[in-house]
This record gives structure tokens, sequence and C-alpha cells, in this order.
């Protein structure tokens, strides 16, 4: 017998969502006015560095508008199409983020290999090393709020964006360091130099969202303190069971899913069985928030507990 309830199959709408909207509009006019500033810090210094940072911003700007797609997207409930919601879709968004990101690294790499064959001084470098630094403090304090805002409500493609926007932060401080001392040094191959070093940067940050992204996707199971504590809260709260046993758990966005098999004594009554499952999901619940809770009821022989080998078992 496998029990569910309405809210199990069709989990409540997260009411974070309008929030999360609502940041995910702003970043694309943060986004645009970053790319305002640095174009007219490129524009003043005529840097080949400077110009790098620009064209990483171009990507901030899409990236911007492909994570309001995600966060909309994710925030669909579920239907027939997608019983299980949408929330995948931030995880999906994370990855061709970081596939953007690695593309524009290349794209950098090449301008800075194409200015150290064609040295030429920057016009103005303090002027533009400055508007770039302002650009640069933009840019900090909105990638600490994406990320904080992407941990606290579990979004992946805004704590992807904040990783994205902060990458880009120590980018525009080296360059404000470096831009600065070719007048003072005379080192005019700097400036390809910083390039390089603005486009591997970039490339590491497009890998690492590649990877961290490809967990949610391939539904990594959560850390083993948070399962263990699952586990201690069914064998809690379903008292009246015999043992409990096989949870899996898997996290999308905000949503968990939790599934598990529970035994019970021969002769209780499908009612009494029921009553153990609606209060072990809500104890779920109180520690989870959100989530899709299967619950497999099952009688005694097949208990697992005097099983040679036997893991994963939770005696009540």
């Amino acid at each position: 017998m496998t029990t569910t309830t309405p809210e199990t199959a069709v989990p409540r709408e997260n009411t974070t969502t309008p929030l999360r909207l609502r940041v995910a509009r702003l970043s694309i006019l943060v986004s645009l006015v970053v790319l305002g500033v640095k174009y007219a810090a490129w524009a003043v210094s005529g840097s080949g560095a400077l110009l790098s940072d620009a064209i990483e911003t171009i990507l901030n700007v899409l990236a911007s508008v492909g994570t309001l797609w995600a966060v909309a997207f994710a925030a669909r409930p579920a239907d027939d199409n997608h019983p299980y919601g949408h929330g995948k879709a931030e995880y999906v968004w994370a990855v061709i983020e970081g596939v953007l990101v690695v593309l524009t690294a290349l794209v950098i790499l090449a301008i800075a290999g194409h200015d150290a064959l064609h040295i030429q001084a920057p016009e103005a470098p303090l002027p533009g090393a400055l508007l770039n630094a302002s650009a640069g403090v933009i840019n900090l304090i909105w990638a600490l709020i994406l990320r904080r805002m992407g941990r606290t409500h579990h979004s992946q493609a805004l704590s992807s964006a904040g990783d994205h926007v902060l990458s880009d932060v120590w980018a525009s401080l080296a360059l404000l360091v470096g831009v600065c001392l070719i007048p003072l040094l005379h080192w005019l191959w700097l400036d390809p130099l910083l390039s390089a070093l603005v486009a591997l940067n970039v490339l590491w940050t497009g890998f690492g969202m590649m990877r961290h992204s490809m967990t949610g996707l391939l539904d990594e199971a959560p850390p083993p303190e948070l399962v263990h504590e699952v586990g201690q809260t069914i064998t809690q709260a379903g008292q009246g069971a015999l043992e409990a046993h096989d949870l899996r758990m898997r996290r999308v966005g905000s949503l968990y899913f939790v599934e598990f098999h529970l035994i019970v004594p021969d002769e209780m009554r499908i009612t009494d069985a029921h009553d153990i499952c609606d209060r072990i999901e809500n104890a779920i619940r109180a520690v989870l928030g959100r989530s899709s809770i299967h619950i497999h009821v099952e009688p005694e022989d097949l208990a697992k507990r005097h099983k040679p080998g036997a893991s994963g078992v939770l005696v009540m």
C-alpha cells in the first residue's frame, strides 16, 4: 500500500517565487548599468583589458535574461506533462550559462592573443580603471545579494548568477591594479596579459558553474547529516510502525522529494497505518519545508532488520 496526500501529489506553491522573480528582473537592470559603465571605461582608455571585461559583461546581461526565464519557468505548478513540477529548469539554465561563460572566455583569450601581437599603449588608463572600479563595486554588492537569495530560497539560477557576477568582481579588481601600473612601469605587455588572466578566471568560473549545476540534474542526494535527521524524524514520528527502510531523498530547487518503505504489524488496520503516515509526513515537512513524500506501507514479512547485510533500516 502506498500512501500520499493531495499536498504530497501537488506540493503547495512556493511563496518565495514572487520575490525571486523580482530579484531576477532587477538583475537585468543592474547588468545593463554595469555594462554601460564598463563600456565607458573602455571608450575613454582604449585598453584591451577593459574591453575584455566589457565583453564579459555583455554575457552577464544575456545571463540575467536567461535567469529570469529559468526562475519563471521553474515556478510553474506541476501539470500532466510535468507531474513533478518544473524546478529543474533552473539547473538546466545554470548549465547553459556555464557553457556560455566558457565560450566567452575563449573569445577573450583570442582578443588577448591579438592584442599581444599588436601592442598599443592605452590612451587614458587611470580614468578608465576608476570607471571600471565603480562598476566592480556595483557588481560586488549585487553578487552578494544574489548568492544570499540563492542560498536562502534554494534557487540554483540565482546562486549561479551570483557566482558569475562575483567572478567579474575579482577580474575588475585585477584590472584596476594592472591598468594603473601600465603608465607607471611602462609595461605595455601588461594589458594583453591582464586580458588573458580575465579569460582564465572566467573559464574557471564557467567550469565550476557547470559542475555544480550537474549535481542537481543528476539528483545527487542531500548532505548525509540532513538524511540522518530525516531518518531520526521518521523514527520518532513513526511510533506504532515496526521499521522503515530504503530511505531515498533528492532536492529540486526548494522542493524535497522523500520516499521510503514502512513496515507495520500485520493486524494493523489501514486507517491506523494511514494515520501514522500522516504523522510522519507532517514531521518531515517541519524539518524540510516543501516536500513531496512517498511512503510504501508493507507487511511484517518484508522487514529487513533481521536480514544479514541489510542497510538503511530504521527500527521504530
